[in-house]
């Protein structure tokens, strides 16, 4: 879909989460709405756009999502104990939302022009510590990434990333980094706010 129009029109997922390309959503599901966006995502194979909630709240009244989202594509489902869906989406294309419209039903679409991707990049020697310090992350707190190929450690854009998802960082901090087009730049960023996770 996304390779062949720079626009089309998503159902969107306001979330208080920012979904980053490659990165790992679970979710699950209560509300008619998005059991419906689910639904018709599996029948069409096509995936829904993720937001990070700008105001407002993840159920209830359809919130304000940021302008900048990524797409999310559903690769598993279950069904919990308690009975409520849940599902497993990977990060695909972001996009930015020019228009949005919200169904009868609550469900809120938006028309969106697909972003071009980034441009591979090797990290570079002066920001290797970053490929460290991800990979200690991974090991604590992402352990289904423990076996991806080395090569991607070497790939600025995968280590930028799964580094902004991985630190304790705000919902806004999270989104500027989603926005910005330069894997370098996003890395320097991401060096530059570590200190504030270091111990005393």
């Amino acid at each position: 879909m996304a390779g062949r129009s720079s626009r089309a029109e998503l159902p969107l997922f306001p979330l208080s989460t920012v979904l980053y390309p490659g990165g790992r959503l679970e979710l699950r599901i209560f509300e008619p709405r998005y059991l419906d966006l689910v639904r018709e995502c599996t029948r069409d194979e096509r995936g829904f756009g993720v937001c990070l909630i700008l105001q407002g709240r993840e159920t209830g009244e359809p919130a304000l999502p940021a302008a900048v989202g990524t797409l999310a594509r559903i690769v598993d489902f279950h069904y919990d104990a308690d009975g409520l869906l849940g599902i497993v989406a990977e990060g695909g294309q972001r996009f930015r939302v020019r228009r949005t419209r919200v169904r009868a039903d609550g469900q809120l679409r938006g028309e969106v022009e697909w972003w071009p991707e980034e441009a591979p990049a090797p990290v570079p020697v002066e920001l290797a510590l970053l490929q460290t310090i991800t990979e200690r992350l991974v090991e604590v707190m992402a352990p289904q990434r423990r076996q991806v190929p080395r090569e991607c450690y070497d790939d600025a854009r995968w280590l930028g990333f799964r580094l902004a998802e991985l630190l304790p960082l705000g919902g806004d901090e999270r989104q500027r980094l989603l926005e910005l087009t330069d894997p370098l730049q996003r890395l320097a960023e991401l060096r530059d706010i570590l200190p504030r996770f270091q111990k005393a």
